[in-house]
This record gives structure tokens, C-alpha cells and sequence, in this order.
């Protein structure tokens, strides 16, 4: 019985990204069954269910969260000792760039209010635009270099602001990394302003705030465990589930948009005799047309295509050639010599940047 229990807990401790991802795939499923109702009408105002709504905001929140915490974890990791003074311009920056995000938020709801946020073509351009930005950060190949791309290039200002600290002084130093922590925070604050806007203005701000929320919570969650517990987390797994959940965001997102393009007259609608369950379109976007389904599949195809392709161009072709694959993309570390976030020994635990690999 013991070792039962023994080998539950550390099961639970190494798997729990798995583990919390399987319950919020069944909380997501007994939700989406126990909604009623029948076919969403694809001219219908509101499409998707409140709880739909509230979930995938949390998601884009998260997401974008975790990301943003994987790169100010890289950027810092190196920080310590005598270098450790370094991380409060930079924290005071993240803080910065996370209250440009929310300013950045009321100035695009005055702005589409000015365009006439309610109108059908100011929501179906918005979420027109919403989906190929999702659709790039989606994208498994493109992904693999611009996330790892980016933390390189975080790094590679860091080390220049650093390394001029002795020449440009100290006050200039300090306030090249406070604009280092602005950036990082705000271009993944200001991805989730752009992704949210269509949903804020199909079901309003209220609902959309819930889900935001919950993703700022979470964010925190993790932010606190990495930054101030100093603990290693399976960041890759969190990529590889987060990411799997995105993917059904961007279905859900490229369905609405869709019906909205339809409805301001953008897109022809080709109705379909297929009976599709209620919950499927209160959750999922997915409506009896011939325009959405191929939309929803080519999405799908998109990023499921350019994942197999990343894989054959980087792993397998080099391998049928008889030679060396290509190194996966990893988030670079600063100092390999220098000890991770906390200070303890490279030997005792891995690496943030070995486990940070994109997604």
C-alpha cells in the first residue's frame, strides 16, 4: 500500500501538466454535454456559450503568459551574485509593459468603438486579422524559430546592455534593461489585446474579463513559482499542452470569423444537410456550412501540415541523407557556466533553456 502510494505521488509530481490537462479536457466535455439546446443558427448574434467564451479567453491569457514568463526567466537566469541587482530594472520594466497591455486594451475599445464597434464589418475584420496572427504564432515551424528567436534576441541585448555598463554608467545601464523588461512583456500583451478584441466584441467585455482573470491567474501562479520559490517546472510539457489547446482556440476562432465575414456580406453561406449537436457549435464555432468547414479544416491542416514538416526538414530528411539532424530549437542560456534562477548547481537540476524548447 505504501509504495502504491509512493509511486502515485511521484507520478503525480512528474506528470502533473498531463494530469491537470486530462481534467480540464473532461470539465471541458461534461460542459459542453450538458449544454442544450440545437444547432446554433449561423445568423444567430451570439454563437459560442459563455462558458466557451470565458475558456478560450483564459487560454490566449495564459498562453501568452507562459511564454512571457519562459523569456524573462531566460533573460535572468544568469543573474546572480554580483549581477543580481540587474533583475529589479528589469522586473520594474516587465511591470511597465504589463500596465501598457492594459492601457493598450481601453485604447483599442475606444478605438473600434470610433469605427462602430458594434458593426459587422469592424467585428469581421477584426477577427479576420485576430486569425492570421494566431494562425503565424501557431504555426509549429515558423513557431520553432520565432519564439526561440526571440529569447535569442532578448539575450543578445542583455548581454550588450550589460557588458557597456562600465562605460555608459550605471543610470543608462539600468534603464536599457528596464525598456528590456517593457518589451518582453508588452509584444506578448499586446498579441492578447489584438486576439481578444473580436470575442470582447461579440460577448462582451464582461465575459471576456472572466476568462481573463483566470489566464492572469494562472500566469501568476507559475510566475510566482519560477521567480520567488525558485522551482523547475516542466515548461516544456505546459508549451506542448498549452499549445494543443491554442490549436482548438484557433478552430473556434476561424469558425466565428467566418460566420461574422458571412454575415457582413464578405462570404457567401452554403448550408449543408449535416446535423451537428448543439454543443458542437456553442463550443467549438463549427456550424452546417460549406465555407466554415473548409475554413476550420484548412486551419487545422495548416498547422498540423507545417508541424510534420518542421519535422521532416529539421529530423527525418537529414537522417535519410546519412546525416546529422539538425538541432531542435532551444531557448539559449546566457552563461552556460552560471547556476539557473535560485543559485544552485547546474548539476542538481536542469536548465530552464533544456526544457524551454518551442513549440
Amino acid at each position: 500500500m505504501f509504495d502504491a502510494l509512493t509511486a502515485l505521488r511521484n507520478s503525480l509530481s512528474r506528470h502533473w501538466p498531463l494530469y491537470l490537462g486530462g481534467l480540464l479536457v473532461a470539465l471541458l466535455a461534461w460542459s459542453a454535454f450538458e449544454a442544450h439546446g440545437g444547432t446554433p443558427e449561423p445568423s444567430a448574434g451570439e454563437h459560442l456559450s459563455h462558458g466557451a467564451v470565458v475558456l478560450d479567453s483564459a487560454l490566449l491569457v495564459f498562453r501568452e503568459g507562459l511564454e512571457t514568463i519562459l523569456v524573462l526567466a531566460a533573460v535572468t537566469a544568469s543573474m546572480v551574485g554580483a549581477t543580481e541587482i540587474y533583475r529589479r530594472p528589469i522586473a520594474i520594466g516587465a511591470g511597465t509593459g504589463f500596465l501598457a497591455s492594459v492601457a493598450t486594451w481601453f485604447l483599442a475599445a475606444w478605438v473600434l468603438g470610433q469605427l462602430g464597434g458594434g458593426g459587422l464589418a469592424v467585428q469581421a475584420a477584426t477577427g479576420l486579422l485576430a486569425v492570421i496572427v494566431l494562425l503565424v504564432v501557431m504555426n509549429w515551424f515558423f513557431h520553432k524559430v520565432y519564439w526561440t528567436g526571440w529569447i535569442s534576441n532578448r539575450n543578445r541585448h542583455k548581454r550588450e546592455i550589460v557588458s557597456r555598463a562600465g562605460i555608459d554608467g550605471r543610470r543608462a545601464t539600468l534603464w536599457a534593461l528596464v525598456l528590456l523588461g517593457i518589451t518582453s512583456v508588452y509584444r506578448e500583451g499586446f498579441e492578447v489585446v489584438l486576439f481578444l478584441q473580436n470575442l470582447r466584441l461579440s460577448y462582451g467585455a464582461g465575459t471576456v474579463l472572466e476568462g481573463v482573470a483566470v489566464g492572469l491567474t494562472l500566469t501568476a501562479l507559475v510566475g510566482g513559482i519560477t521567480f520567488l520559490a525558485h522551482r523547475h517546472l516542466p515548461y516544456k510539457r505546459m508549451l506542448v499542452l498549452t499549445g494543443v489547446m491554442l490549436g482548438i482556440v484557433l478552430i473556434v476562432m476561424v469558425g466565428e470569423s467566418v460566420q461574422e465575414m458571412q454575415l457582413a456580406g464578405w462570404l457567401p453561406e452554403t448550408t449543408v444537410a449535416l446535423a451537428i449537436p448543439g454543443w458542437v457549435g456553442l463550443w467549438f464555432a463549427v456550424f452546417p456550412t460549406v465555407e466554415g468547414l473548409v475554413a476550420q479544416a484548412l486551419a487545422a491542416a495548416l498547422v498540423l501540415g507545417s508541424y510534420f514538416g518542421a519535422e521532416y526538414w529539421r529530423v527525418k530528411r537529414p537522417r535519410r541523407r546519412a546525416e546529422v539532424p539538425a538541432a531542435r530549437a532551444e531557448a539559449p542560456v546566457l552563461n552556460p557556466d552560471a547556476p539557473p534562477i535560485g543559485g544552485e548547481p547546474r548539476a542538481q537540476r536542469p536548465s530552464i533553456s533544456a526544457e524551454t524548447t518551442a513549440s
